[in-house]
């Protein structure tokens, strides 16, 4: 069966990669299957959605720096959200599965699956950055 998504993460080349058993001995089991297989966590399941420290969320796949703390808003849906990644860390996808078309969140440099975008975020931005909790790690300040 082909992917639905429209443009995949493996078409492009990143800085960072692994093979599949390389990606099974980094990640625990959750984190391969959403960084690696595209996978939800459930919602209110990660600590970091509670994480108010001042830093930075990194991947959790290769460590890179994705949203500054600052950006971090409490948008009720159980996932840490954010509403501008720093520059340059994510690309987008548009995502067709489940009967839906959202735009997917990947790490720029090692194309781990972090979550999708949605346009009801606030200002300054406007957009809502729903990240998986489990894809991410957190470093302070």
């Amino acid at each position: 069966m082909s992917d639905p998504r429209s443009t995949t993460p493996s078409a492009k080349h990143y800085a960072v990669t692994h093979t599949d058993a390389e990606w099974r001995a980094l990640l625990t089991p959750e984190q391969y299957a959403v960084l690696r297989g595209h996978g939800t966590e459930r919602p209110g399941s990660c600590a970091l959605l509670y994480e108010k420290r001042p830093g930075a969320f990194v991947c959790a796949g290769c460590g890179q720096r994705l949203f500054a703390s600052t950006t971090k808003f409490e948008s009720g849906t159980g996932w840490p959200s954010f509403d501008t990644p720093l520059p340059d860390a994510v690309d987008t996808t548009e995502d067709h599965s489940f009967g839906m078309q959202r735009t997917e969140v990947n790490c720029s440099r090692c194309g781990s699956h972090l979550g999708h975008v949605f346009p009801d975020g606030p200002p300054p931005s406007g957009l809502r950055y729903c990240m998986n909790g489990v894809a991410l790690d957190f470093v302070p300040d």
